[in-house]
């Protein structure tokens, strides 16, 4: 019986569309520790506990290793993840577009489905929104921001960044030459 119920729970399509945010939200919690050694956790992160060989261990710091040394590459310039949440799909697009036409950022991600619980003039409120992921510059960010602030609906649109600590060299690179200066 309970494993029918766990099968049911897990195949529904509700459950399947969150797991792409539950999964990005533990890499960029328990991921940046493990990549740049100035984030730090009240508790220590999956990969730092006691798991597997001493050898999959060392493999596994030499990994993170490389990963930090390929972005510190003179090719690219440093970089961050913005997140912004906007109402709907329309003007998902809409501010995606912009932004990318003003080479405010190389890429933007649209992920429809969330929903967003938060406080507003002293009410819980719960709404549906889409979340935009966008890859740019930390010198655009203020631009950015300030664009952002112009082209969308809320009153106070989200706007949160994230550092980029590394990644692919040849795609940081891109990142660089797809924005402007």
């Amino acid at each position: 019986m309970a494993i029918s119920r766990v099968t049911s729970i897990i195949s529904s399509s509700a459950f399947r569309r969150g797991l792409p945010i539950v999964g990005a939200f533990c890499v960029l919690s328990l991921g940046f520790h493990n990549l740049h050694p100035s984030f730090t956790l009240s508790t220590p992160p999956l990969s730092r506990l006691s798991l597997g060989s001493k050898k999959q261990q060392q493999q596994h710091h030499s990994t993170s290793t490389n990963i930090r040394m390929e972005a510190s590459n003179q090719k690219t310039v440093p970089s961050i993840v913005v997140y912004v949440t906007v109402p709907n799909k329309e003007a998902g697009k809409k501010l995606a577009s912009s932004i990318v036409k003003e080479k405010l950022a190389a890429c933007v991600n649209r992920v429809p489905g969330i929903e967003s619980v938060y406080l507003w003039e002293g009410e819980i409120q719960t709404d549906s929104e889409e979340l935009l992921i966008i890859k740019t510059r930390e010198s655009l960010l203020n631009a950015l921001t300030e664009h952002v602030k112009a082209n969308h609906e809320y009153d106070v649109p989200e706007v949160i960044a994230l550092p980029i600590t590394g990644g692919s060299v040849p795609y940081l690179e891109w990142l660089k030459n797809s924005t402007r200066e």
